[in-house]
């Protein structure tokens, strides 16, 4: 019999994999549990930035991602008809710290990380709804849908925003609207102004459009649009609302909804929750969206998902305390995500501005912001603290500079 000890991991998305691999690499057997009864990733894309990447290099993990995706070469911010309004220094910034950012679609993302955790068992259909500890010897039994039970050493929540997991540890929780929809889509796609490793921000009036470059002529694009939560949440309507909502936007913008299939436009409601002070007891732990789901504004979702999973796996390598190693490891990260959740939000609120006074304030704050704040506070994100030579974890003021203009 092995005497190795078993980590269950609860959500088969980005966090629970990296998690996975993380774990088994740091000694641990794992057994992975999905909900879903198929892998299937949304049809969108996401950005795992620097600070994610060197995450997974500090954990020897590598799966490929800039062979997968595209490599972050420019990133600007323009008004509705495509006027710049301000060029942010990403390129400089990735330069410095030498570890690249990369825009790539979930389901590539999501095929890297099936491989990195080949040979680890995978359970389909297999929905946790509680779990017990067992206070003798310390160990976790979780209760599946099904009457099945599986029992470890430790259980990680990585089952997302709406987390079982986390229903169980803290009871139920309203979530906070963002106050607009989110319009996602994949699609191929060329035009002059759309060029390799590009991100372009487009902001109106309560209404934001992005175009991602994803590599190989596909764009992944986006739309937000101010919008009371009952019609966000029940979102009824289809491709010719979309257009006339960024209908006399820059030509790129419109021929990109365009282009797109109806079928291919996900609509989602954005939504956070207040920030958790808790992640787990005992045995138990969370992380990724089930610990502190965030707005999309940073793009930093997926990359505070990968981080939490190296360093969970490293406070419990060779741990001989599991339930100390598991505080540790939420005590080191609590700080960092409080901090990205806070500004998550509050440049979501900022961008989003519709009223007539703060959004042309918006835009000139960006416009003239010292490019040496702007690089600190970017930097600040966009750099993992567990890396060597790492020191600075942005906290919930760096978040807040964007309401000094409010």
């Amino acid at each position: 019999m092995s005497s190795r000890r078993t980590a269950l991991v609860v959500g088969a998305g980005i966090g629970g994999l990296t998690a996975a691999a993380a774990l088994r690499d740091a000694g641990w057997d794992v057994e992975i549990h999905e909900r879903a009864t198929e892998l299937r990733a949304a049809g969108s894309g996401l950005s795992v930035m620097s600070n994610a990447i060197a995450a997974l290099r500090s954990a020897d993990l590598d799966p490929g991602l800039a062979e997968r995706g595209q490599v972050l070469r420019s990133y600007h911010v323009r008004t509705t008809r495509g006027r710049l309004i301000r060029e942010f220094p990403f390129p400089s910034i990735i330069r410095r710290l030498g570890v690249p950012s990369v825009l790539i679609t979930r389901s590539a993302l999501q095929q890297a990380l099936l491989e990195a955790t080949d040979g680890i068992p995978l359970h389909l259909d297999s929905a946790a709804e509680d779990f017990t500890v067992d206070e003798a010897t310390g160990r976790v039994t979780v209760r599946f849908a099904d009457g099945r039970e599986a029992c470890g050493d430790v259980l990680v929540g990585a089952d997302g925003f709406n987390s079982a997991m986390r229903r169980r540890l803290v009871g139920p929780e309203e979530s906070r609207d963002s106050g607009y929809i989110c319009w996602l889509a994949l699609t191929p796609f060329s035009h002059p102004r759309f060029t390799p490793g590009s991100v372009t921000h487009y902001w109106g009036s309560g209404q934001r459009f992005g175009l991602v470059d994803m590599g190989g002529g596909l764009l992944y694009w986006w739309g937000t649009k101010n919008m009371p939560a009952r019609l966000s949440h029940g979102w009824k309507g289809g491709k010719a609302d979309v257009r006339q909502a960024f209908a006399g936007w820059a030509d790129e913008v419109r021929k990109a909804i365009e282009v797109t299939p109806e079928e291919a436009i996900l609509a989602v409601p954005s939504r956070d929750r207040v920030f958790l002070e808790r992640w787990g007891r005992g045995p138990v732990t969370l992380l990724g969206d089930a610990a502190h789901p965030m707005l999309t504004s940073l793009g930093q979702g997926s990359g505070m998902a990968i981080e939490d999973a190296v360093v969970l796996a490293r406070r419990l390598r060779g741990a001989t305390d599991v339930a100390g190693a598991l505080r540790a490891y939420e005590n080191e990260r609590r700080g960092r995500t409080r901090g990205l959740v806070a500004a998550s939000r509050s440049v979501s609120d900022f961008e989003q501005s519709e009223n007539p006074v703060r959004r042309p304030v918006r835009d000139a704050y960006f416009r003239f912001l010292p490019e040496r704040r702007l690089t600190e506070i970017l930097e600040g994100a966009l750099t993992f603290p567990g890396a060597p030579g790492a020191s600075h974890v942005p906290s919930r003021e760096e978040g807040a500079h964007v309401r000094q203009a409010g």
